[in-house]
């Protein structure tokens, strides 16, 4: 996949936070070499967050958030401060942006608090240091946090966005807090070269014009690198695809909303997934997501259900989020239940009053920010599963459907 087309999902995130006008928005630019936020010597400049997704060298894809003035005031300024916690949630690796002329403040040491209680990898910058004297300023920070070893999450540099002193240093320093991350793949891991796999793509009222869905686009890639042969259908022509093709597919995988009809059609010696049931995998919340489907048969007239979607977009009037899924669970627990649905970053951090979240399969989300969101269901003790793996629930094909994909012990209520 070509860096510029990598999702939003797949980039590392790197957040520039601090006070009002410490400089973020300015170092932002020096780093990035272009004009992305707006500067002004005004404080509370920056009233939300800014996203740019670029190809920052030598980092590669990264997801760069220019944030609003951690020390903001007022009502309006609390919604701000909440807006930047909330990038927070999804930050990589943080740059503090402190103004070299006055140090370290106590907000700025929140935020290093806050940065170390989520274990986000985290480099300070001293702004403006062509009008200061940083030898002054250096010795504070030595001070504050004593000699860097090697083990430490922790730097600290000094730079100017106006005579770009530092800016070159600073990203190599942020190339070097990469993340390690071992290769993971959405299916490519599951067959061997050569081997056939089918894909099951619906196409009707709530389909995108035009295009194909994020996980979707990401199999078909993925599988190709493997040397795989995918051959893409839609459940209406499965039946002759599987007929044409000379030997049986090594594997299918199907969108979930077509899982009844397409576990029907396929045998039951042909491994059979979904898209959604994938990205649990690839995201890391699989397990979690498989244990949380037995909270179906648990609901009760008046329980309350959580739908969450990673992203927003355009409803249709066959909304999987908002039609189908109510839908499904109307007809399989015959009670009568309290549906909300939230989208993008409108996910709640109070959560105790459902007995149940369906969420998507996060593939607009990045990595950090699924499993935030995984640790708060679980830290409250609500059950948590995903789209794919409630729907194969609620069709009885739970077993057979995260059979490819998992060896845990499944229990006899997951059917």
């Amino acid at each position: 996949m070509s860096m510029n087309n990598t999702p939003a999902g797949e980039r590392v995130h790197i957040g520039f936070f601090g006070k009002r006008n410490a400089g973020k928005s300015s170092l932002l630019n020096a780093v990035t070499g272009q004009e992305l936020a707006v500067v002004s010597p005004v404080e509370g400049t920056t009233t939300d967050p800014v996203y740019k997704a670029m190809e920052l060298l030598p980092l590669g894809p990264v997801m760069l958030i220019d944030t609003p003035g951690f020390d903001d005031e007022g009502l309006l300024g609390e919604q701000r401060v909440r807006k930047a916690k909330q990038v927070l949630e999804k930050t990589d690796i943080a740059v503090l942006a402190v103004e070299a002329a006055a140090g370290l403040s106590a907000c700025d040491e929140e935020l290093i608090a806050l940065f170390k209680e989520r274990e986000i990898a985290f480099i300070i910058a001293y702004t403006k240091s062509d009008i200061w004297d940083s030898e002054n300023d250096r010795v504070y920070s030595e001070k504050f946090f004593g000699k860097r070893t090697e083990d430490s999450i922790t730097d600290v540099i000094y730079t100017s966005a106006k005579t770009g002193a530092g800016i070159h240093e600073l990203k190599e320093k942020l190339a070097a807090m990469l993340p390690d991350k071992e290769e993971r793949h959405l299916a490519a891991d599951l067959v061997k070269p050569l081997d056939i796999v089918a894909l099951v793509v619906p196409i009707d009222s709530a389909a995108p014009k035009g295009r194909l869905i994020l996980p979707q686009q990401q199999a078909i890639r993925d599988l190709l690198e493997a040397g795989a042969v995918p051959v893409v259908t839609r459940e209406k022509e499965l039946v002759q695809t599987l007929t044409k093709l000379r030997e049986k597919p090594a594997l299918v995988i199907t969108d979930s909303q077509a899982f009844e009809e397409v576990a029907a059609i396929v045998p039951q010696e042909i491994p059979l997934t979904s898209f959604s049931i994938l990205m649990a995998r690839y995201k890391g919340f699989l397990e979690l997501a498989i244990e949380g489907a037995a909270a179906i048969d648990r609901l009760q007239d008046g329980d309350r259900v959580l739908i969450a979607e990673g992203c927003t977009h355009h409803r249709q009037c066959d909304d999987i989020g908002t039609v189908k899924l109510p839908r499904f669970l109307k007809k399989y627990t015959g009670k009568e239940l309290v549906i909300e649905t939230s989208s993008g970053t409108g996910f709640p951090e109070e959560l105790s009053a459902y007995a149940l979240i369906i969420h998507c399969g996060g593939c607009m989300l990045n990595e950090r920010e699924v499993l935030r969101r995984m640790r708060f269901a679980r830290r409250q003790g609500v059950p948590v599963t995903n789209y794919g793996i409630a729907i194969a629930k609620m069709k009885g094909i739970l077993a057979r459907s995260v059979a490819p994909v998992t060896r845990c012990d499944l229990r006899r209520d997951m059917r």
